[in-house]
């Protein structure tokens, strides 16, 4: 696959990206890349994946003359366009067909990313899908499974692990001929900050309560309790609650504090659950307003009744008695209300 060139094929229409821009695209993504990349189909698609990539999430985002596309039909585009890509026009159905069956074989890793207290775990949801999931990816040509699990989640998350990774602590599964393998990263502050840093790939980012997912099983695609739809979590959660009960998490778990996510994940909450920490917190407030106005009706009745005693020279008589507020053996009570 050596001595590639440039097409000079007629511009494409209808919105679709033109000669020029593919010729681009081809030479940046295929032409100028080392010649063992340009060895197989498979890595020649990783390729053209790539360049799909750059046109989905810069040329379009930039040029609304331009529409979004599949990643078939920009592959499509590309072997129509490329001289050297051409004589395999013929043959791109099943190029692409052993392509999509060699990219479920490519070993994944990601992490699992615990709170504190080790209640929740941070999943990530697509940008067009409606499945959640832990921020994981591909690796890539000899990368080592930390190194990729790494990248993955700073990609997704915008949050760094490579200090907090330890290569020993890790979950691994096999789906079909697929190894995912998930780093436990446990002890994150559940305050800290995520932002995805690659467009259109991750729509939201939330901490999930792990008593809200659905109990182990082996579906690859399964539903929590709340109704969240997710994605390769369900099969590791036996094998996570088994290290969670091995090790002691930093801060101890608070059974009483409702459940609470990390951007737009907070509508995920009980509602049931945001009306009783409410009333809890106004009960709280009311109890004690009611209690300091009720000290303070007291006192003023004992300015007036010093007031009163002053004026008829009654010194001899000890205040302290008359006042209510001072006495022990009133039946008021802080914390109590007016009884």
């Amino acid at each position: 696959m050596s001595g590639l060139n440039r097409s000079s094929s007629a511009p494409s229409k209808n919105g679709l990206p033109p000669k020029e821009l593919i010729d681009d695209l081809c030479s940046r993504f295929i032409l100028n890349v080392p010649k063992e990349d340009q060895q197989s189909f498979e890595r020649i698609l990783f390729l053209v994946e790539c360049a799909h990539w750059f046109y989905e999430d810069n040329t379009v985002d930039n040029n609304p003359s331009l529409k979004s596309i599949t990643l078939k039909e920009f592959t499509s585009l590309m072997f129509n366009n490329c001289d050297v890509l051409k004589p395999y026009v013929p043959h791109i159905d099943d190029i692409f067909k052993d392509f999509t069956s060699y990219k479920v074989r490519v070993p994944v890793t990601g992490a699992i990313i615990l709170d504190e207290t080790f209640e929740r775990c941070l999943l990530v949801k697509g940008w067009k899908g409606s499945s959640w999931s832990f921020p994981r990816g591909k690796k890539n040509k000899d990368e080592e499974d930390h190194s990729c699990a790494v990248r993955e989640v700073l990609e997704e998350t915008g949050f760094d692990v490579s200090k907090l990774l330890q290569k020993e602590q890790y979950l691994e599964m096999t789906f079909g001929q697929q190894r995912v393998r998930l780093y436990i990263i446990a002890g994150v502050k559940e305050d800290a900050s995520f932002a995805p840093q690659t467009k259109k790939e991750i729509s939201e980012i939330a901490w999930q309560r792990l008593d809200e997912l659905q109990p182990a099983t082996n579906e690859i695609i399964s539903r929590g309790m709340t109704g969240l739809k997710l994605y390769m979590v369900s099969p590791f959660l036996s094998s996570l609650r088994s290290w969670i009960s091995a090790h002691q998490p930093p801060v101890a778990p608070r059974f009483d504090r409702p459940s609470r996510g990390n951007a737009k994940s907070n509508k995920f909450v009980s509602s049931t659950q945001k009306l009783e920490g409410n009333l809890v917190a106004a009960y709280d407030i009311i109890q004690g307003a009611t209690f300091y106005l009720q000290l303070l009706h007291e006192i003023q009745i004992c300015l007036k009744m010093a007031r009163y005693l002053s004026k008829y020279s009654l010194n001899k008589v000890k205040i302290s008695y008359c006042c209510t507020c001072y006495n022990p053996q009133q039946s008021f009570k802080r914390g109590k209300g007016i009884v």
